[in-house]
């Protein structure tokens, strides 16, 4: 099989070479190897400049079939000279064709060897414009992998500067717009929004001055994934720092603190302790001042308490659970009485622990509401 796929891809007519690359896709990991090393890549890069969109597509899943799983591979695929043409099919009028253009640059983007040449051959101005300009009819699965093609190229300090040239900031901030914030697009808009910022003063800048930005990110906050809240956190912590007396007011005002308290309840470890970070910076830390004043930093001091209050309380929560569940007996088996089936004494008496502690934190501090409507209201004055 290997011998009669090698000799037809190089060798063969097209429809020879279209049954070729399609049998390609077959074979096991071991022999697509060996064809690579028999020179195969060349002649299905040959047939993508075919205008018979059967061959572009066979070829096109023949390469994807050669670049998965080795990074031999897609060196080989991107030294070969098939970065220029599979921009060139971007143009393509079939979604099937584009969608498979963009998976395959997604492959050879995750080869660190290829991240310096795909940035230098334009990829990342094309596909911020493609998502600019052709938004609405991009599929959901094609926007994810050009995002997480950018995503890729941004490990590459290099290539920082290209992305925020060519305009992914306020790109990033329309399609998160446009996207359900707790969707997994909008988590990986958000996740390269945090990236981009985090490693460029000019992005971080262009973040905030960006019309709309803060309320994008409060929105997160509000209604995205546990990771693009965290990923939003730390964006609006960096901006906030950037500058504080220029960006504090500014995130009050969109009404970041329903979120970020609920943030520091239940979000990721990380967003928890950006939530914290995030707070101190929202404190007015001037001294003195208005009755006004006075009382944010009141209300902020309180709300960081209470945090800290309900993590103290959920940590000795599941501890006492822990403890129980490790000495709690195995459930009675076979024909028990019924009163043993119905009786449930170990959960009570967890209950009952828990019962005690919690009174004994409520007379430290309040329960930090449970919702962000709570959180809203008892902030109210503060907003």
């Amino acid at each position: 099989m290997e011998e009669r796929v090698a000799e037809a891809l190089l060798r063969g007519d097209g429809e020879t070479q279209i049954l070729a690359a399609r049998r390609l896709c077959r074979l096991t990991s071991s022999l697509r190897h060996n064809l690579a090393h028999r020179g195969v890549i060349a002649p299905l890069i040959s047939m993508l400049r075919s205008r018979d969109f059967d061959t572009i597509e066979a070829a096109l899943f023949a390469l994807l079939s050669l670049s998965s799983g080795s990074e031999r591979n897609k060196i080989r695929i991107a030294e070969s000279g098939a970065l220029p043409v599979l921009l060139k099919l971007l143009r393509c009028e079939s979604d099937s064709i584009f969608d498979l253009v963009v998976a395959s640059l997604l492959i050879l983007s995750s080869c660190t060897a290829n991240k310096l040449e795909i940035a230098d051959t334009g990829a990342i101005q094309l596909l911020i414009e493609i998502l600019n300009t052709q938004s609405i009819t991009l599929s959901v699965q094609a926007k994810q992998d050009i995002i997480a093609t950018l995503h890729n190229l941004s490990a590459s300090h290099q290539i920082i500067p290209s992305l925020v040239l060519s305009g992914a900031i306020p790109s990033l901030i329309q399609l998160f717009y446009n996207s359900d914030k707790s969707s997994e697009l909008a988590e990986k808009a958000m996740a390269l929004l945090e990236r981009i910022v985090s490693s460029s003063e000019i992005a971080l800048e262009e973040t905030a001055a960006t019309t709309g930005s803060v309320q994008a990110l409060v929105e997160a906050l509000e209604e995205g994934s546990p990771l693009c809240k965290e990923y939003a956190v730390g964006v609006l912590v960096l901006i906030c720092n950037s500058c504080r007396e220029r960006y504090r007011g500014m995130i009050l005002r969109e009404g970041v603190m329903p979120g970020l308290l609920q943030l520091g309840l239940d979000g990721t470890w990380r967003a928890r302790e950006m939530a914290r970070a995030l707070l101190l910076l929202l404190r007015d830390c001037s001294g003195g001042g208005s009755r006004t004043k006075q009382r944010k930093n009141a209300l902020l001091e309180e709300a960081m308490e209470r945090i800290d209050a309900e993590e103290r309380m959920g940590a000795a929560l599941r501890l006492v659970e822990e403890t129980i569940a490790k000495a709690q007996p195995e459930a009675p088996k076979g024909n028990c009485p019924a009163r043993l089936k119905n009786s449930v004494p170990w959960q009570t008496y967890i209950a009952q622990i828990q019962c005690r502690i919690i009174g004994s934190w409520g007379q430290i501090s309040n329960p930090i509401p449970k919702s962000s409507g709570e959180a809203s209201s008892s902030l109210s004055e503060y907003l």
